[in-house]
């Protein structure tokens, strides 16, 4: 299938020197596919991204983007200031008006439903990243980039997030590009990882990720079994609850479904 997103040769200098953040980075994400970037602090992963979104100039190399690509962006960060209220409708129509019905979709979507009129302020962490992801999902986007969307929650927080963007996944046909420093969790879902760091050190799945000589030897000789195989099997209902466990060398995650769990938690 045609790329959605295609970089060749892409390389990235610090701002005002010569020196490489990235360098000859050769990438590409196909329709529905979902692609995990994993590396430590300081490896260029959030430069690929910005790259790969046009925000950020090139020292060489290029990137070609599908005629008339949607994207919906959730960011590593978002500032919010707390003596400012708005609430999570008003959120969902900046910078671009919705409708009801589609803000209401949205949040159905993401497991968090009837919480329009709730003020930012004061979701809990997962509550406010799923409305982060209900806002990129408004105008049906082709492709999600989600810039390390676990940052601060907790470990059951994050096996609920992952979970729902395998849902996401399933509901709206979307790719995914999902950008993270953490080992702990690694979507079994993902058709590759890449681990990054100045460049791609390997890629592949999950499994051959996590066995790859590169992956040691960028993140030590105890890293084997720390990319945990998150597992995720459709055979429940969604809407019911259940507690993530943690089971030897990984999480496993019970029949039911935790997007419920997941907003007490975070």
């Amino acid at each position: 299938m045609t790329p959605l997103i295609k970089a060749s040769n892409l390389s990235i200098h610090r701002s005002g020197t010569t020196e490489a953040v990235l360098k000859q980075v050769d990438f590409s994400i196909r329709p529905g596919e979902i692609v995990t970037v994993v590396g430590p602090n300081g490896s260029g992963k959030s430069s690929l991204i910005r790259a790969l979104l046009g925000h950020m100039p090139l020292a060489s190399g290029g990137v070609a983007r599908k005629a008339g690509l949607r994207i919906g962006y959730v960011p590593q960060k978002l500032q919010l200031d707390s003596a400012i209220p708005m609430t999570v409708r008003r959120f969902l129509s900046l910078p671009r008006r919705v409708s009801d019905s589609v803000a209401r979709t949205a949040l159905e979507t993401t497991g968090v439903p009837g919480i329009e009129q709730r003020q930012l302020t004061r979701l809990s962490g997962g509550q406010f990243q799923r409305v982060l992801l209900a806002r990129a999902l408004l105008h049906e986007p082709d492709l999600l980039v989600l810039d390390e969307p676990t940052q601060g929650l907790d470990q059951p927080g994050i096996v609920a997030f992952y979970q729902l963007i395998e849902d996401v996944r399933q509901k709206t046909g979307a790719a995914i590009l999902l950008v993270s420093h953490d080992l702990l969790v690694v979507m079994r879902a993902s058709d590759r990882v890449i681990c990054l760091n100045g460049h791609i050190c390997c890629e592949g799945t999950p499994e051959d990720v996590s066995v790859d000589p590169a992956y040691h030897a960028l993140f030590g000789s105890g890293a084997r079994g720390t990319l945990a195989l998150y597992h995720h099997h459709h055979d429940h209902d969604h809407g019911a609850v259940c507690e993530p466990k943690l089971g030897q060398g990984g999480f496993s995650v019970s029949a039911n479904d935790t997007h419920v769990t997941e907003q007490t938690r975070a």
